[in-house]
């Protein structure tokens, strides 16, 4: 009874800002994991019809790819949140959503079209080569590109949630040694030249640059 007295006395305007800041907090987290969906399906979609029309990503590396990549997501739920974004409640804005996409979405196609570039006229890739390479460039964009979209914040002044970061690491780190490993012939794969692997690592690296850049520009511009 005493406790209750006590809630009674607490003001209602803290109560209202305490649940606006767990509800936002909440709704904040599933919103970041929808755009970081939707920009890829669409970079997916633009990606594969390119690459149909030569060499494109057979069905079990897709599925492969696409197992592998929504793993981090599941370290969403227990992400952190920049306070900023939870000071108050948000409303999803489908106009905000479809920027976005076509924006992020239309930046990864062109990272893909600089890795078929390399891997056709800098490397002379066969079919196999030319896969293998693909998929690890993808893959690697992919777990990337999560943890430059969670945050407004440059992604290296806002920490991900545990979960988040260490399956993201781990996965970077499967990504690179998956076309070495024994078997990976069953999927189409064939082990890369290192100065090929080293290649698609400058190419994630300087799409991380080219997605912070492009953020800036987003929420500078009205995003």
């Amino acid at each position: 009874m005493t406790q209750v007295r006590k809630l009674a006395e607490v003001p209602f305007d803290f109560i209202r800002k305490r649940v606006a800041r767990h509800v936002a907090g909440l709704v904040g987290i599933p919103c970041e994991h929808i755009l970081t969906t939707t920009s890829a399906n669409l970079s997916n979609m633009v990606s594969m019809a390119v690459a149909s029309l030569f060499l494109p990503l057979l069905a079990g590396q897709i599925l492969l790819n696409q197992s592998l990549s929504v793993i981090p997501a599941l370290g969403l739920a227990d992400d952190a949140v920049d306070p900023e974004l939870v000071n108050k409640p948000r409303r999803s804005d489908m106009r905000f959503i479809g920027r976005y996409m076509v924006e992020f979405g239309l930046l990864s196609s062109a990272f893909d079209f600089l890795t078929f570039g390399t891997l056709l006229y800098l490397f002379n890739a066969t079919p196999e080569l030319f896969r293998t390479g693909w998929f690890v460039e993808s893959l690697l964009t992919e777990l990337v590109i999560a943890l430059v979209v969670r945050t407004r914040r440059p992604f290296f002044r806002s920490r991900p949630g545990n979960l988040l970061l260490t399956s993201t690491v781990l996965l970077i780190a499967l990504t690179l040694v998956i076309p070495y490993l024994p078997y990976m012939d069953l999927f189409g794969f064939v082990p890369l030249p290192v100065t090929l692997l080293a290649t698609l690592v400058a190419i994630t690296v300087f799409y991380v640059g080219a997605a912070e850049a492009t953020k800036r520009w987003f929420y500078r511009n009205g995003g």
